[in-house]
Order: structure tokens, then C-alpha cells, then sequence
């Protein structure tokens, strides 16, 4: 797997010189893929090590880290503020509506944030653990690799309205995703549609998308996009009025691979989240085209799903001397949590 993913990332580093041409969109120019060369240079290698070994024990970790990374670039940009816990000057993102008993993999954060700091003290930030984390997590699920601009600094605030507000939510129409995209500088179809495509992994759970099963928009009846099949399986697993905190795979028919299996899911009308199905069944959406692009070209989602991510991995980071360099992804350097610091999480 090493081996076969150096040749993959020498590939990837060439299509990231031709792609964006020495410079990238949104990014700041202190962000560089060697930056942790002289400083860290097994820092890839290290995470990936404490990725496989928790994939042993929880084959979805890899989405939820994926996500993690999403969340934290939605709000204020990729800082690692969704991984701070609550203090007495702290709200933490983590008890933000997207987010409570939902976000998770915050422990296997902290075990490959403890394998750095043994390896290389104070050197590697948490918001850059999250970008090389989702990128290795996709790679493992047999996604694509690509080379992650480095040296993001870690933020010394959080900001849970932000998220409230900021983070795409998986009941939102087309429109409200598209308004969101655009305010982070995020391309509303391409991107939209490429880094929906992680969503071909991972689970969600009842209480995400049970309105859909059963009165969706308030009608009292179900999502009229939803595969009349697959939604007699989901009410079966998802009865109305029961337990909001069983998980759906995201994909029904390959949950732990990255492919473009959701792309041909969403064709067949079998999106599990209303803000899946949107990007297809939305008449007239510009989503459209390419969604039936990448269902039938596995390689054009790869490359465009690649390319999102670094874009949105560049938005608004802290580098030179803004923000730290956290010892503990948990807390500012110098600061304690407070009684909430610990929170149950789900997704």
C-alpha cells in the first residue's frame, strides 16, 4: 500500500503543478505540500499508521475524519476550531447543531495528535492533521490520493453560530447548499457535486433524514423523490417515532468503499439525505449533468473530488504567526477544559 501510494502521489503532485498551475484558488501562498519536509517528514505516514489501526476496529472512522475536516473549513476556515472542547471562554463548535452527538472520530484525532507529538514536538497543527486525515481516509477506502498543501495554524477560538449557520445541513435544498458553497468561495456545481461524493461513505443517522420518510416540507408524507423500494427499507429501519440514533449507510450498496456508487444511487432516486437526492432531482439543476458524468466515470469523480479538496482545504487558513501550534487539539496551549470538554458523539 506504501509503496503503490508514493507512485500514486508522484502522479498526483504532477496533475497538481498542471492543474493549478504553481498556485492555488483561495489558497494562501504559504501553504506548500513540502512544508513539513524538514520538520516532520514521516508526518503522512504516522497519521496513516493510526488510521489502519483504527479502521480495525471502526470501519467508518475514516468518513466521520472526512467530515471532520468539512466542518471545520465551513466555519471561519481550516483551523481546527471544531475540534476544541468547551472552557469558560470557549462554546464549542462540537455542541453545534451539525455537529452534537454527531461529529465524531475526536479520539482517534487525539491518538495521532499524541503519535506527532512523540515524533516530532509542536510541529505538526491540528488543522492540518484533519486535511492529511481526510486525505488518507480516502485513500484507505480506495478513493484517490492528492497532495495536501500544508501548514495551516490552529485557531485560538471557536465559533458554534458560525457552524449553526455556516455548515451545510443534510435537510437543505439545493438552493441553500449552492448559498453555501458560494460564501466560502467554493465552486456551486463541481464542487458541490464532487465533495457531496463523500457521502459514498460513512453513515448517518435516523434522526437526519426520518422527515423525509414521512412528512417531508410538512406534507405528512413522504419525500416524492424517494425510491418507493428504498424507502420501505429505511421506514423499516427508521419506524416513525423510534430511535432517531440508528445509522443508515450513506451508500446502500458499497457503505465503506469510496467509488461512484452514490453518483448511480442518486440516479435511481436512492440518496439517503435530502441534500444527496437534491443535487439530481432538482428540475433544471446545473447539479445534474454532473452527477450523470460522474456516475459513469469513476476517474472524472476522482480527479474533480481532488481538486475540491484541496480548494476547500485552502479556505482562510492561519499560517505565519497567526494563531498556535495546539498540543492538544482539544484545548488552546495554556488553557484547561471546562466540566463539558468531553462529549458524546455519532455519525
Amino acid at each position: 500500500m506504501m509503496v503503490d501510494k508514493a507512485l500514486h502521489v508522484l502522479v498526483a503532485s504532477f496533475f497538481f503543478v498542471i492543474w493549478f498551475g504553481g498556485s492555488l484558488p483561495n489558497a494562501n501562498a504559504q501553504l506548500s505540500p513540502t512544508f513539513y519536509d524538514e520538520t516532520c517528514p514521516n508526518a503522512s505516514a504516522i497519521i496513516q499508521g493510526v488510521l489502519v489501526q483504527a479502521l480495525q476496529t471502526d470501519p467508518r472512522i475514516g468518513a466521520s475524519l472526512t467530515r471532520l475536516h468539512f466542518h471545520d473549513c465551513f466555519v471561519d476556515g481550516c483551523d481546527g476550531s471544531v475540534l476544541l472542547d468547551n472552557t469558560d471562554t470557549i462554546e464549542s463548535e462540537k455542541e453545534a447543531v451539525p455537529n452534537n452527538n454527531s461529529a465524531r472520530g475526536f479520539d482517534v484525532v487525539d491518538d495521532i495528535k499524541a503519535a506527532l507529538e512523540n515524533a516530532c514536538p509542536g510541529i505538526v497543527s491540528c488543522a492540518d492533521i484533519l486535511a492529511i486525515a481526510a486525505e488518507e481516509s480516502v485513500w484507505l477506502a480506495g478513493g484517490p490520493s492528492w497532495t495536501v498543501p500544508l501548514g495551516r495554524r490552529d485557531s485560538l477560538i471557536a465559533n458554534r453560530s458560525g457552524a449553526n449557520s455556516s455548515i451545510p445541513a443534510a435537510s437543505e435544498s439545493l438552493e441553500v447548499l449552492k448559498s453555501k458553497f458560494a460564501a466560502v468561495g467554493l465552486d456551486t456545481s463541481s464542487d458541490l457535486v464532487a465533495l457531496s461524493g463523500a457521502h459514498t461513505f460513512g453513515r448517518a443517522k435516523c434522526s437526519s433524514f426520518n422527515l423525509r420518510l414521512y412528512n417531508f416540507s410538512g406534507s405528512g408524507n413522504p419525500d416524492p423523490t424517494l425510491n418507493t423500494t428504498y424507502l420501505a427499507a429505511l421506514q423499516q429501519l427508521c419506524p416513525q417515532g423510534g430511535n432517531g440514533s440508528v445509522v443508515a449507510n450513506l451508500d446502500p450498496t458499497t457503505s465503506d468503499a469510496f467509488d461512484r456508487n452514490y453518483f448511480s444511487n442518486l440516479q435511481t432516486n436512492e440518496g439517503l439525505l435530502r441534500s444527496d437526492q437534491e443535487l439530481f432531482s432538482t428540475t433544471g439543476a446545473d447539479t445534474i449533468d454532473v452527477v450523470n458524468n460522474f456516475s459513469s466515470n469513476q476517474t472524472a469523480f476522482f480527479e474533480s473530488f481532488a481538486v475540491s479538496m484541496i480548494r476547500m482545504g485552502n479556505i482562510s487558513p492561519l499560517t505565519g504567526t497567526d494563531g498556535e501550534i495546539r498540543l492538544n487539539c482539544r484545548k488552546v496551549n495554556g488553557i484547561s477544559t471546562g466540566s463539558n470538554a468531553l462529549l458524546v458523539s455519532s455519525i
